[in-house]
């Protein structure tokens, strides 16, 4: 599918999902009301358990709410399926314990579950209270789980203490207007991290946190990417993939329109050596870049290791092709600013590098360069000498 079809598919299905949002009225379920008893100030884990309860049986479209304040949760699981189409609109802050011991559930602090339909907005805030102690209780802040046909907007993930939102087989989903917010030594922390999902589509959103602005785990496909500024963080990742047995294929990714700044790493895709079973990354399109003093700016990394505990002799078994990176520009705080390490095994092929304009930006009068390895006959257009992949080398003959 095209990049301008796949977009004009993705605004059409938000817009239907956003007029369906506000076709009718609804039902109000308010935690604060005399019936759930929910205050200011207090723990309303179990109001909100019970007004959730009875907003999803509805047979009228329902919304519930959460009006503006600050309250303490434990933990919330929002679960379907719901009877019609139900909003969640959070006005207020929501709190986790300082104590991780007090979690409702040890890995995750927030989930939406099961529910086709949902519409989730209000301005409101998840504080994860992940600055009171990143290495501890690492509780995913918001999590959606087989979540259908819905929209996320006007939310912000404070100081997750792991992932601030992780998307897991979901479908025809947006996220707009999404604020993550958490300092660059907050470890793991990734702003939004997608799998096993398709048709999802992230625009008009800000993150700033300790780790991969965007993560694209195994078996996402269709996903646009727009309008996302990132930093500080570790870029937008297409991975790791292939580390684990058994990974489904990505494909059909556009990442397009996105501003990075200070990040220690622009958009990349990035596999681990030595993976268990085969896999594919293919068909992604990296557009309209901005880089603003980010270290290594173009980047896949096929020997992927952190800790260093990998046997690096052994190859990635993921084979990547069809990538494009097009119209990126601004300045790399790395020398090497085009860093393609392909398999040896499974070279990358197809790889386009279009209109790439990078300055360095780093310490020293030195200058810029690139490096590539096993990257078969790459398609080189409006790209200076020093960006331009130049030798490539292949572990075949081709």
């Amino acid at each position: 599918m095209g990049l301008k079809l796949m977009t004009i598919m993705a605004i059409f299905m938000f817009l239907l999902l956003a007029a369906t949002a506000k076709a009718q009225p609804r039902v109000v379920f308010d935690v604060t009301s005399a019936k759930y008893g929910g205050k200011t100030n207090y723990d309303i884990t179990d109001s909100l358990a019970q007004a959730w309860t009875d907003a999803c049986a509805s047979v009228w479209p329902s919304k519930l709410v959460v009006p503006s304040g600050t309250y303490w949760l434990r933990g919330a699981t929002f679960i379907g399926p719901c009877k019609t189409p139900i909003e969640v609109q959070i006005q207020g802050k929501l709190k986790a314990p300082e104590d991780g011991h007090q979690l409702v559930n040890s890995d995750f602090w927030v989930a939406f579950r099961y529910i086709d339909r949902l519409y989730l907005s209000g301005g409101g805030t998840f504080d994860g209270q992940g600055a009171l102690g990143w290495n501890t209780y690492r509780a995913i802040n918001v999590r959606f789980d087989y979540i259908s046909n819905s929209i996320i907007q006007d939310i912000t993930s404070l100081n997750s203490r792991s992932f601030h939102i992780n998307v897991y087989a979901c479908h025809d989903v947006t996220f707009q207007r999404v604020t993550v917010i958490a300092p660059g030594e907050s470890s793991n922390t990734d702003g939004i991290h997608i799998a096993r999902s398709w048709r999802i589509n992230v625009t008009d959103t800000n993150i700033g946190t300790g780790d991969d602005c965007i993560s694209i785990g195994d078996g996402t496909s269709q996903l646009i990417v727009t309008n996302v500024n990132c930093g500080p963080g570790h870029g937008i990742s297409v991975g790791s993939l292939g580390k684990y047995l058994d990974e489904k294929p990505v494909y059909g990714l556009i990442i397009k329109n996105c501003t990075l700044t200070n990040t220690k790493n622009g958009v990349r895709i990035k596999t681990w050596p030595g993976s268990p079973s085969a896999g594919f990354a293919s068909h992604i399109y990296f557009e309209d870049i901005i880089m603003n003093n980010v270290k290594n700016p173009i980047i896949i990394d096929q020997n992927y290791c952190p800790g260093h505990s990998c046997k690096q002799q052994a190859q990635s078994n993921v084979k990547i092709s069809n990538v494009s990176f097009k119209n990126i520009r601004g300045s790399s705080a790395s020398q090497v600013a085009v860093n393609l390490a392909c398999s040896g095994s499974l070279p990358c092929v197809n790889v386009q590098l279009i209109g790439i304009d990078l300055v360095y930006s780093g310490d020293g009068d030195r200058p810029i360069t690139s490096r590539c390895s096993n990257v078969i006959k790459p398609t080189i257009i409006n790209v200076s000498e020093a960006l331009a992949c130049r030798p490539y080398p292949i572990n075949q003959n081709d």
